[in-house]
């Protein structure tokens, strides 16, 4: 049987196993709860606790974001070569230790140590292996129901840990939240660290063992045979180009959900627990739209939806950027979150859904993620330190202004891109 053939014969084999996409969704967001989802949900205590300002919170996901631009495109290559599922396994266990030295409180240069250290964990061993495990379960027909379902997924997870999380820590403190002292709610927050950190460790044993994965040899024989052919050949591909401007305008919207609870803090003046549901709540909207449009992107374009997207987040990030919404309305700002995380959600749930749309070969799939990630996820560099710059250099709403003015940008961009993607397409 020829190498043909057994491209299709993965496809065929791992498409409709949801034993392997609920792992997929599971690992997929567990893995990113202790370096992304506790700041989103917790960012005024997050702050607090660890003794940071928002530029500084900023500078750690930079750190985390220079080490994952390195490992995206060898993580891609290795992706292509390795088995997914001990990949997987390994960063999950590999991150959960991380969890252990962050529930110390370390000083700020030990958190700096600790973000590099989670970029190469969480990338180089797991990013490309996730991507290209759920193409391959999605199959020819079905690529905007698995990445939908993975993101959708990943969303019910992100939201059910937020919400779990915030109840840990409510519960854990013994005093009203205004009340509390720094090192009640470190305490506090200490089980909300090792909480996440044990539930990481049980899903990487859970892909260990039931992650199924018996064509990996074929991925493998076909895909090893030469790596820099394979980079080559990728960036001859004029949609790859356009992919890293799509996702990289949509990550920064991605980006911008850290600060929902801090927005809900500092200007519609909300107290830490009452803005950590804010920012728990926001997260459901994710397997909502992720679920919907995946199963709609399938009887569609998926670049169609993506153009959509791009242009509800547009009128969303516009409404913020005018500063109109303050602490008396409730309502709009409730409406306009949801607006710009609607569209946001939306294109990240199909992003990596338009690989066959743009003709980009299975067989060379991790090194395409590898690649288009370098550029795509280069706002883990510079979009929180900005972000963080603008919040406490200009306070109250006016800082709030500039980062959606920023996002206003971006939505343009990956509107353009989008558009450029359906034409080149189309002929």
């Amino acid at each position: 049987m020829g190498n043909n053939n057994k491209g299709k014969y993965i496809y065929k084999n791992q498409t409709g196993s949801f034993y392997n996409i609920i792992l997929l969704i599971l690992a997929g967001e567990s893995i990113y709860i202790l370096t992304y989802v506790l700041a989103r949900v917790f960012r005024p205590t997050f702050l607090d606790i660890f003794d940071l300002n928002n530029f500084q919170l900023g500078s750690l996901f930079s750190i985390y974001g220079i080490v994952a631009l390195i490992s995206y495109l060898y993580g891609g290559i290795v992706a292509d070569k390795y088995s997914p599922r001990k990949l997987m396994a390994t960063a999950l266990f590999s991150t959960a230790l991380g969890g252990f030295v962050m529930s110390t409180f370390p000083s700020f240069f030990t958190l700096q140590i600790l973000y590099a250290y989670w970029g190469f964990t969480t990338v180089f061993l797991f990013w490309g292996a996730m991507i290209k495990a759920t193409r391959l379960w999605g199959g020819k027909k079905n690529q905007g129901k698995a990445f939908g379902f993975l993101d959708g997924g990943r969303g019910i997870v992100a939201a059910s840990m937020g919400s779990i999380t915030v109840f840990i820590f409510s519960l854990a403190l013994k005093t009203k939240i205004n009340a509390a002292s720094i090192l009640e709610r470190q305490e506090a927050f200490r089980y909300v660290i090792l909480f996440s950190s044990f539930i990481i460790i049980i899903i990487g044993f859970l892909v260990l063992y039931f992650m199924r994965t018996e064509k990996e040899n074929d991925i493998k024989k076909n895909n090893s045979i030469n790596s820099i052919k394979n980079i080559k050949s990728v960036l001859k591909i004029q949609s790859v180009w356009l992919m890293m401007m799509i996702i990289m305008s949509a990550y920064v919207g991605y980006k911008l959900t850290d600060i929902y609870s801090l927005y809900a803090s500092q200007v519609m003046l909300y107290d830490q627990i009452e803005a950590a549901k804010i920012g728990a709540l926001q997260l459901y909207l994710r397997p909502l739209v992720c679920i919907t449009i995946g199963l709609s992107a399938d009887k569609t374009s998926s670049v169609k939806l993506i153009i959509i997207g791009f242009s509800i987040m547009l009128i969303g990030a516009l409404v913020f950027s005018l500063g109109i919404i303050n602490s008396t309305m409730n309502i709009i700002f409730l409406l306009s979150l949801i607006m710009t995380a609607v569209g946001t959600y939306a294109i990240r749930a199909l992003y990596f859904a338009v690989f066959n749309e743009g003709k980009i070969p299975v067989e060379i799939t991790g090194t395409a993620v590898g690649i288009i990630s370098i550029v795509g996820y280069t706002p883990d560099i510079f979009v929180t330190p900005i972000m963080g710059y603008l919040i406490d250099n200009y306070p109250g709403i006016v800082g709030y202004q500039y980062v959606f003015m920023m996002l206003v940008m971006f939505s343009l961009l990956g509107l353009l891109a989008s558009i450029k993607f359906q034409k080149i397409t189309i002929n």
